[in-house]
């Protein structure tokens, strides 16, 4: 975090301060839990006395920015908020439907930030997502699964902040909070159809590829293709959910039969 901060060049006053740290939430340079450096450590970056500092502060906790944690320090505050109130999410996470429904909007919303990402990507933005790359190569060799898919969420966070949109950026973060939160329980079904990790693994390695190349139409199709692939291999994970739920009921019942049948023989 140290050099994200810069020095006020004017007049040095609280506004300024706050300025600077709104943008750095707004633009998702500042997440939500991170932990702003001390009060004297941050006016020296700044450049402005701690009474200017601690008056910026106080604003930005009074407009549910900032949170100051007892003997913890000043966080960024949860900033994400919910894309649905909660009785709307807790409908949601009772719908079978509802999950289809997700999966076609983030498909089309993930194209679109998958295509400006390829558009506006930075060398540093492309530094972080071959890092995040990485990450996902070395838990899909290690078979860490938790790890793989919590890799998932965060390659698409990050595609998301290379695309340069903020309405983009803070949309696609609510949207993937229904995630974090466990709305859709069976998001991980994906990983046990057959096959399914391998090709998620290549599909994740196209969308890098294509914003990496800087090809905007190819990065578009990836992430469609991606979302479309995880939509169908849930759709069969269920369905196959379904069919050993019912095999089990078959067979338990008609074991249950040939028991009744057998006690009526012998007696």
């Amino acid at each position: 975090m140290s050099d994200i901060f810069s020095r006020i060049e004017h007049s040095r006053t609280a506004d300024e301060v706050v300025q600077q740290i709104e943008n750095l939430i707004l633009e998702g340079v500042l997440r939500t839990g991170d932990r702003l450096p001390g009060e004297r450590e941050l006016a020296r970056r700044f450049e402005v006395s701690r009474p200017i500092l601690r008056d910026a502060l106080k604003l930005l906790e009074r407009r549910g920015l900032l949170t100051t944690r007892p003997g913890g320090g000043t966080h960024v505050a949860d900033v994400i908020g919910q894309l649905f109130t909660k009785p709307v999410t807790d409908l949601i996470s009772m719908h079978r439907k509802a999950v289809t429904d997700y999966l076609e909007y983030r498909r089309e919303i993930e194209a679109v930030a998958a295509e400006y990402a390829a558009r506006r990507a930075t060398k540093d933005d492309l530094a972080l997502l071959d890092r995040i790359m990485a990450r996902m190569d070395e838990a899909h060799r290690t078979g860490d699964f938790d790890d793989e898919a919590e890799i998932d969420v965060e390659f698409h966070h990050a595609v998301c902040e290379c695309a340069h949109n903020i309405i983009l950026l803070h949309t696609l973060r609510a949207c993937y909070r229904l995630l974090s939160e466990g709305v859709f329980q069976n998001r991980l079904l994906v990983f046990t159809v057959p096959g399914a990790r391998e090709a998620l693994l290549a599909q994740h390695r196209a969308i890098h590829a294509a914003v990496k190349e800087g090809d905007p139409i190819a990065a578009r199709q990836a992430a469609m293709d991606h979302l479309t692939y995880v939509e169908r291999s849930m759709a069969e994970a269920e369905r196959s959910g379904d069919w050993q739920r019912v095999s089990r009921l078959r067979l338990r019942q008609r074991s249950e039969a040939a028991d009744i049948e057998s006690t009526r023989k012998r007696s």
